[in-house]
């Protein structure tokens, strides 16, 4: 039996259609589901937290909003990240932002934080590169479950959180595993454990 190919769609039948369902994002056109579990979302609200006392204690012009579409310019693709921090004094710059809760400018973008679910190769390679592209200062990817590919989390494979930070139009990573302290360029008094992120998957 042959199988057709997906449908694809374009990002605005997408907003209009699967803007406001958090399981699925857009990429090149094509659906994807993010399948998220319910310990995936415990890191991610774990994270969002976090990061809300430092943005609350630093009195921060930044906000994680509840829900949040990346639309890039270009593309037929639309991420949707598990937590953005964005700076509220650059919306005013968004031209979607009054009508809907989609960003297209890496400037209005503090922070972008990926919880990894089956699907791990779009957060450690595709994003990555688009995130760069944009220009987003600050990526995290936080594996968890350890499960990423061995290229990106080592061996013996263990959760990890792998920071990128962008340097020029390129990110440098660093890992972090266990009892390491994430070290943040966004939030530098931050203080949290990889092995804290880890337990909130539990």
């Amino acid at each position: 039996m042959v199988q057709s190919p997906p449908k694809l769609i374009t990002v605005d039948e997408f907003i209009t259609h699967y803007g406001n369902n958090s399981r699925y994002e857009l990429i090149d056109g094509e659906l994807i589901d993010m399948e998220p579990t319910g310990p995936h979302e415990q890191v991610a609200a774990f994270i969002g937290r976090k990061l809300n006392v430092e943005i609350d204690r630093e009195d921060m012009a930044y906000f994680i909003p509840h829900r949040c579409l990346i639309k890039l310019l270009g593309a037929e693709t639309a991420f949707r990240p598990d937590v953005i921090v964005l700076d509220k004094t650059r919306l005013v710059n968004e031209p979607l932002w009054q009508q809907e809760p989609v960003i297209t400018l890496g400037a209005s973008i503090k922070l972008v934080v990926e919880v990894v679910s089956t699907n791990w190769q779009n957060d450690y390679a595709r994003k990555v590169e688009d995130y760069a592209m944009l220009g987003l200062p600050e990526y995290w990817i936080v594996d968890y479950l350890g499960i990423g590919g061995r290229e990106y989390i080592g061996k013996p494979k263990q959760p990890t959180i792998t920071i990128c930070t962008l340097v020029e139009d390129e990110y440098q990573k660093q890992l972090f595993r266990s009892g390491d302290l994430v070290v943040s360029s966004i939030f530098p008094d931050l203080r949290l454990a990889a092995k804290q992120v880890f337990v909130a998957g539990q």
